[in-house]
């Protein structure tokens, strides 16, 4: 059978960084003192729009142009465009079929579009690999993640506001009858906090009926220990790995859900993986959501911390919430 490898990534970020300094005076006018929160989770920088040319979906086109620029490849190569997004800029037509007309797709391509919130770039490569595994037409697929939370951030909410970054990722998926690429995946769902991260906060139905003012089509947000998830995740990476008779210390990267360090942490511990296997990039970028493991990912590519061949694991986590984790050989 052949093997669904990576054959290369790239992303893109705006140019405008923001240090924590800016947010740290936000809401101290406030009365609120962030700097517990900010150290805690690993923050210093993230990257921010600041123009009204560019969004979700621009951002994701320039991820995709960086990476097929760079493998050589255009538009026409691509057989299935998968686009992964909590913020969307557009509900239909699909964003990768936009995407597919700004890279000249062909008439072929599979245009598909997902949000499972900010596990969805996670899943989506993991339910793409899973489709070219089954579906021998599918030669080269692209998955991008993007998302542009701040125009629905809550500018009194210390979580939204001044956590996340804007980015977008790109990675081009290759059938290769010679690599053992994907391996394995699982998947743990637990609803217990399904109702304290919703956006639209009233839903569609309602926004449609009684519209919304400039700035009030936000997230709703109820604070929760987000560490709930870590105990599961440990499970299901344990299980992922033994299942498949991989040992913990083989695997040579580790890109998990950069939403916490400490979380990061407690996995790593939890599941036995090498405290440098894993890789943050948290402090520089905040937290970008749905890309943020491809951005790991991207950066242990850059760097040269990984090579073809070497064990590589995924974790992330969606709210509600949902784990997904799946490992491959790069």
């Amino acid at each position: 059978m052949a093997g669904i490898r990576i054959k290369d990534i790239d992303i893109y970020h705006p140019s405008k960084k923001i240090g924590n300094d800016f947010f740290i005076k936000h809401f101290d006018e406030k009365g609120i003192d962030i700097r517990g929160l900010l150290a805690a989770l690993g923050r210093e920088n993230r990257y921010s729009i600041d123009n009204t040319e560019e969004n979700s979906l621009t951002m994701a086109f320039e991820a995709a142009s960086n990476v097929l620029e760079k493998t050589g490849l255009t538009g026409a190569d691509i057989d299935l465009i998968a686009y992964a997004s909590q913020t969307p800029e557009y509900i239909f037509p699909t964003n990768s079929l936009m995407i597919h007309r700004l890279i000249n797709g062909a008439s072929h391509t599979i245009c598909i579009d997902s949000n499972a919130n900010c596990a969805g770039m996670t899943a989506s490569v993991e339910q793409v690999s899973r489709q070219m595994m089954a579906n021998p037409r599918i030669r080269r697929a692209l998955v991008i993640g993007s998302d542009h939370v701040a125009p629905h951030a809550d500018k009194n909410d210390p979580v939204y506001y001044a956590n996340f970054g804007d980015a977008a990722a790109a990675v081009i998926l290759e059938r290769d009858e010679n690599s053992v690429g994907f391996i394995d995946s699982i998947y743990q769902t637990d609803t217990c906090v399904y109702g304290n991260s919703m956006f639209p906060a009233e839903g569609l139905a309602n926004v449609g009926r009684t519209g919304v003012g400039a700035g009030e089509f936000n997230v709703k947000f109820i604070p929760f220990d987000d560490s709930i998830c870590v105990d599961a995740a440990s499970e299901s990476i344990n299980t992922l790995l033994g299942e498949n008779e991989i040992a913990p210390e083989s695997i040579k990267v580790a890109c998990f859900s950069q939403l916490s360090l400490p979380n990061i942490r407690a996995v790593s511990e939890k599941t036995g993986i090498g405290s440098d296997a894993a890789v943050y990039i948290g402090d520089e970028f905040g937290y970008t959501s749905t890309s943020s493991p491809f951005i790991a990912l991207h950066r242990a590519v850059s760097t040269g911390k990984i090579e073809r061949g070497d064990k590589l694991l995924f974790w992330t986590v969606g709210a509600g919430w949902q784990n997904v984790a799946f490992v491959m050989e790069y």
